[in-house]
């Protein structure tokens, strides 16, 4: 084979090769979960945590179903679930947030990284709760990949999972 056939050859393969990355990219650029970054406080405000629990446990004596409202506070973990596989992948576990309340983290693991917690230590999340007749679900405790709202995060251990 001629020199500026084979020339022109590896120009082409490399070329072909350059696109495709880039338009690979494009399609995963938000579907890649970000690095973790260190937490900016492993502690939750006193005053916000209670008010948080305060209007969960409300929620619950109420029974109310319409309720979907932001929090931040911590709890302690109390028990690994399995994770959820039904469409996008969630990490499941449970939190204590005060005495006899708990609360169902259900940590969407497609959009961030796994938290790597354990039984019996403390974690302080921020995320949407939703009202359930088992304690309520507390989720979107990562980053929007679209940008449309601020997000919530997971802080474990000088660790921010969002």
């Amino acid at each position: 084979m001629p020199h500026s056939i084979r020339r022109w050859l590896l120009v082409a393969v490399v070329l072909s090769a350059a696109i495709y990355q880039y338009f690979f990219n494009q399609g995963h650029q938000n579907s890649v979960p970000p690095p973790t970054t260190p937490a900016q406080s492993n502690a939750v405000n006193v005053k916000e945590h209670t008010a948080a629990v305060a209007k969960i446990q409300q929620a619950l004596r109420e029974q109310n179903t319409e309720a979907k409202f932001w929090v931040t506070l911590s709890g302690k973990v109390i028990k690994l679930l399995k994770d959820d596989r039904e469409g996008a992948m969630h990490q499941r576990f449970l939190i204590e947030i005060a005495p006899n309340t708990t609360l169902l983290i259900a940590h969407n693991i497609d959009l961030a990284k796994r938290v790597p917690v354990q039984q019996d230590t403390l974690v302080t999340l921020r995320g949407e709760y939703v009202w359930n007749d088992k304690g309520g679900v507390l989720h979107w405790t990562h980053h929007d990949p679209k940008n449309r709202i601020q997000g919530g995060w997971i802080d474990y251990q000088g660790l921010r999972y969002q």
